[in-house]
């Protein structure tokens, strides 16, 4: 991630005419996690049999040994791929970095308004952490000791560009680099908050009265300083 001066610089607010008209996108591509396995691929199919065996037992039982098994090849066909346990679960948080930036980016593109935009992706990003855990913890494991986020976690169609590109669309001014950063960090911190958040038994009550998990979520996203703030008058 770059490096971001602290200085107290206040973010900018775009006049409306110089805004987009919502918070729409082009249509993004399919998934990953959709994305068909063609025979022969065999360094996806061993990803995804890894993907398997993470998500139904948890990291501790993934090896390559286990993915050969899983995936129906030899235990030194995955070598050929990858080098070690390591290098597997990097490939693996790969594909929850690009499952997580195409749900965030479907979320945004139906949105007719920079605000609904906004309160999507927030949904999106809590919606797959819950859907995934186990593949969620792995993604940010394998980012957290690097000095920037994986690429694909801020690619041009990553949920971070889908995010930023939000804010600008709510009023974001594209030209204070440092403003704009501060705002899509405070933004994905939110939902990140909320993601760890979001299972407490203490929260069931008031998920009972406001009709549910979805209204829950986007009610605490509404009340969050940078969501109102980039999204109030939209």
């Amino acid at each position: 991630m770059a490096h971001i001066d602290q200085t107290d610089r206040p973010v900018t607010i775009r006049p409306e005419s110089a805004r987009p008209e919502t918070g729409r996108t082009e249509a993004v591509r399919p998934c990953e996690g959709e994305r068909p396995y063609h025979h022969g691929d065999l360094s996806r199919a061993l990803v995804l049999a890894g993907r398997r065996i993470l998500e139904r037992e948890g990291p501790a039982a993934m090896s390559l040994r286990a993915v050969a098994r899983e995936a129906g090849v030899s235990p030194a066909a995955p070598y050929h791929h990858f080098k070690d346990k390591g290098d597997l679960m990097d490939a693996v948080a790969h594909e929850g970095w690009m499952e997580l930036g195409c749900s965030i980016g479907q979320a945004r593109t139906d949105a007719k308004t920079p605000r609904e935009a906004l309160s999507n992706i927030g949904l999106a990003y809590v919606r797959f952490a819950r859907k995934h855990p186990a593949l969620y913890r792995i993604m940010y494991d394998s980012a957290s000791d690097r000095s920037d986020m994986p690429d694909q976690a801020k690619s041009e169609d990553s949920g971070w560009r889908h995010v930023r590109d939000s804010l600008i669309a709510a009023g974001v001014d594209p030209e204070q680099d440092h403003a704009l950063e501060l705002a899509t960090i405070a933004a994905w911190c939110s939902a990140h908050g909320v993601a760890e958040m979001i299972g407490f038994k203490e929260f069931e009550p008031l998920k009972e009265a406001l009709g549910g998990e979805e209204p829950f979520i986007r009610a605490i996203l509404d009340h969050l300083g940078i969501y109102a703030r980039h999204a109030k008058a939209h």
